[in-house]
């Protein structure tokens, strides 16, 4: 309903919103996500990308390896997972929505950085030269990324051992220093590419 909104604003109205604007100014052009998405969703999580929470006075982001794209209660979400100790997480459970980007230029160094570094220690997008913008929502984004879904969060819970039903989660989470991972579905509210 909101595309359709907004298509009405540009084509009645002469009006574009000044979002469109902002992320346009930035090379981004709006997506519709369901019809132009065309990445394969069994791999996209696995050649890594990061993950932005916050608002415009503080924010963080993260490299993610973990997650997936698809439906949920008939709304297109995305699904990422944030373990307790990560310096994140405190963005992700106060900030209704977040980001997930996806870079081609600078990509391993990005990542690399943002997944080894702690926000905790350091402005990270500051030291790697990363520009934050923000969607209408106020959500953080860098204007370096290919890709941006901003996500509004549907559902939230930490992974419960108790439902543990393979050894795999078993033997990661026996020695894994920086805890169990919350799950977060978001439904995708915007998406942009260049």
């Amino acid at each position: 309903m909101r595309w359709i909104f907004r298509i009405v604003l540009v084509v009645v109205l002469g009006v574009v919103p000044m979002v469109a604007a902002a992320q346009s100014e930035y090379g981004f052009k709006t997506m519709a996500v369901e019809e132009e998405f065309a990445e394969n969703g069994f791999n996209w999580f696995r050649h890594a990308l990061l993950l932005a929470a916050g608002d415009k006075q503080q924010s963080n982001a993260m490299t993610i390896g973990w997650g997936g794209i698809g439906t949920l209660w008939r709304k297109t979400a995305v699904t990422v997972y944030v373990a307790e100790k990560r310096y994140t997480k405190q963005f992700m459970d106060g900030a209704q929505y977040f980001t997930v980007m996806a870079f081609d230029e600078r990509k391993d160094e990005i990542l690399e950085y943002m997944g080894t570094k702690s926000g905790r220690d350091g402005d990270k997008a500051k030291a790697l030269n990363l520009h934050t913008a923000y969607t209408e929502n106020g959500t953080p984004y860098y204007t370096e990324a290919c890709l941006v879904l901003e996500c509004r969060t549907m559902y939230s819970a930490p992974l419960d051992p108790e439902h543990f039903r393979d050894e795999v989660p078993q033997r990661m989470y026996a020695n894994f220093p920086a805890g169990l991972h919350t799950m977060y579905i978001g439904e995708v509210v915007n998406a942009w590419k260049k």
